[in-house]
Formats: C-alpha cells, sequence, structure tokens
C-alpha cells in the first residue's frame, strides 16, 4: 500500500492523524449526546404520570420543566451540529434532533379528545431557533376546557417521546451504531500507528481547535485507557 510520491505519503498520514483526533472527539460528544438522550427520556417519562387528578398548576409545572429540559438539549447539541461543529453531518445526531422534534411538533396527540398535538396546549418550536416556549395563558385555556383532553395528549405524547428517544439509543440503532463505528476505527489507528507511520511516515501533528478540542479534551479525560 506504500505511496510512490513521498509527500502524498506524508499528506495521507497527516489525514490519518486527522481523523483520529476527530474520531475521539466525535467518539466522546456522541456519548454525551446518548446520555442526553436518555435524560430527555425520563423527562418525557414524567409526563406520563399527569392525570385528570393531577393539579393544574402542577401540569403547568411539569410541562415547563420538560421545555426547560428539551431547550437545554438543543442548546448542548445544535452548535455541535452546525457548519464546522464537531458532529456536522452525522447522521446519528441529526436524526437524534429531528425524531425528538417532530415528537413535539405532531399534531396527532388527543385528536380523538379534538385537540392536535402539544401546539394545542401552547407548546410550540420555534423554527429559527429550534427553542421550544410554553404559552402559559393557552395551556390553562385548555385546562379549563377540556382537561380530559389536555390529559390524553400529555400521556399521548408520553409515550412517543419516550419510545422514540429509546429507539434512538437502542443497540444497534443510530447513537450506539455511530459510536461503535468511531470506536473500531479509533482502535485501528492506534493499533496500526507503528505500521503505518513506517509506511507513510510521521505526518503533521493534528491540531484540533474549537468544538474538537474541546471533545478531545473530555474524551482523553473520560475514554483514554
Amino acid at each position: 500500500m506504500a505511496l510512490s510520491d513521498p509527500e502524498s505519503a506524508y499528506e495521507m498520514m497527516s489525514l490519518i492523524n486527522n481523523c483520529e483526533v476527530l474520531f475521539k472527539a466525535q467518539f466522546s460528544e456522541l456519548s454525551r449526546m446518548r446520555s442526553s438522550v436518555s435524560h430527555m427520556q425520563q423527562a418525557g417519562q414524567n409526563l406520563g404520570g399527569i392525570t385528570v387528578s393531577t393539579d393544574n398548576d402542577r401540569i403547568q409545572t411539569l410541562l415547563q420543566s420538560f421545555v426547560s429540559e428539551y431547550n437545554s438539549w438543543v442548546q448542548r447539541f445544535n452548535p455541535a451540529m452546525q457548519q464546522g461543529g464537531v458532529l456536522a453531518g452525522t447522521q446519528a445526531a441529526q436524526v437524534s434532533r429531528y425524531e425528538l422534534e417532530q415528537s413535539i411538533s405532531n399534531r396527532f396527540f388527543g385528536a380523538g379528545a379534538g385537540l392536535n398535538g402539544l401546539g394545542s396546549l401552547g407548546i410550540t418550536i420555534d423554527p429559527a431557533t429550534g427553542l421550544a416556549t410554553l404559552d402559559v395563558a393557552r395551556l390553562s385555556s385548555q385546562l379549563s376546557a377540556n382537561k380530559q383532553g389536555v390529559v390524553a395528549t400529555v400521556q399521548e405524547f408520553s409515550a412517543n417521546f419516550v419510545k422514540s428517544a429509546s429507539l434512538l439509543n437502542s443497540s444497534g440503532n443510530f447513537i450506539e451504531r455511530q459510536i461503535d463505528n468511531l470506536d473500531r476505527a479509533i482502535d485501528f489507528i492506534r493499533d496500526n500507528k507503528t505500521s503505518l507511520q513506517a509506511e507513510f511516515g510521521t505526518g503533521d501533528e493534528a491540531k484540533p481547535s474549537g468544538q474538537v478540542a474541546q471533545a478531545l479534551a473530555e474524551y482523553n479525560r473520560t475514554f483514554k485507557t
């Protein structure tokens, strides 16, 4: 596999060095996302305990807490998925964001009770920022007019959201599969570094910056053995 052109060989090893750093950074960030998706799953599960006997103020508090948790998730990971971010172009991350957002935006929850999803309860997502908001006045109005419908909507949403989050983290699915792929790539480079350098030269040392550097540092603190 040796390249006849020394310059091309050196560039190849430089690329491998950069890939190794990026793979470690992505492994770290996706591992953090996996934990955060599990946290969001629990946040959705908490809503499933709402019943018609739940106090209206308590319902508002639980929904506001969920909105806040979701927004924290968006603010934590959206920058990583932007162009130049550590997870830019990573399907596992993009699908996770899409699935959770679509669950919140789904208009079919509560249809049997005359409502159209969480939007009928005042929970909407800003298309520009991806952040959710709760219109307390609208929620209060629905609770007064159709509390049974509100409860049905929330319970249906909770079940769907929990299922979506669980599937995202399930074995062999998006996040786990990508983490496994990255882990294998990292192991391959580590196990073959000496032979690769003998073949291609040392290459330029990777010089990560920004999000990649931060995620790499987290990888080295948490996963390096």
